[in-house]
């Protein structure tokens, strides 16, 4: 089983790189995420490796973080949601997005992946969202813990990426106070996942003692920077 290879990067494509590993060319899918970090044609680069071995086939998929393999893995769990709709999906959401996305309930940033549709994302979200409402996500999250039980918080579930365990937030009137700051901003025709974003920075930034209005002010402000 091969784990990780390190390399001449000999060809890369829209979807896959060959590696010359010693005279060997081992042909790795990856997502355009992790194909943009490669160095040119000649390069040196080592990926991490998932090889799914089939009847008819052995695949190579590369990943340059660890965070990136283990959403891989966990997101090819999900029914209907094989090995290329989940670099799919992390070819246009990083990790760190891509949890926000599921904290937020955000099916339409799921959808912007090719081959996701909205009965994928549902599937995706209801099959995940309780490992993502475990995570540190710190106040950003706030809002998505306090939908999901928040004070029920356990350790994250085996092959999440490495994060602590989700803090209580301050109090239900806070969780509450940032829900209505992400649904406001997405009445203004921002996306949920970016509302939530920013309404999470811009808590920090109050060091979470923030009006209504405030956190909407600020969060507007950082969506515009």
């Amino acid at each position: 089983m091969i784990a990780k290879l390190r390399g001449i990067v000999d060809f890369v494509g829209e979807d896959s790189v060959i590696l010359d590993v010693h005279g060997v060319g081992y042909l790795v899918f990856a997502s355009r995420r992790t194909l943009s970090m490669l160095p040119p044609k000649g390069g040196d680069a080592g990926l991490l490796i998932e090889t799914h071995v089939r009847e008819d086939h052995i695949h190579l998929y590369g990943f340059g973080d660890e965070g990136e393999k283990q959403w891989f893995a966990l997101l090819t769990t999900v029914q209907g949601v094989g090995a290329k709709v989940a670099l799919a999906l992390l070819s246009v959401l990083s990790p760190t997005d891509l949890l926000r996305a599921l904290a937020a309930q955000d099916a339409t940033a799921l959808c912007r992946a090719p081959g996701v549709g909205n009965k994928v994302a549902a599937r995706i979200i209801g099959e995940l969202k309780d490992k993502a409402s475990r995570l540190n996500l710190g106040p950003v999250a706030a809002p998505a813990v306090a939908e999901a039980s928040a004070g029920k918080a356990k350790p994250a579930g085996k092959g999440m990426p490495a994060v602590s365990e989700m803090p209580e937030p301050d109090s239900d009137e806070n969780a509450a106070m940032l829900g209505d700051a992400v649904s406001a901003l997405v009445n203004l025709g921002y996306g949920r996942s970016e509302a939530f974003g920013a309404v999470g920075k811009a808590f920090q930034q109050a060091d979470g003692k923030a009006s209504l209005d405030s956190l909407i002010r600020l969060g507007l402000k950082e969506l515009s920077a």
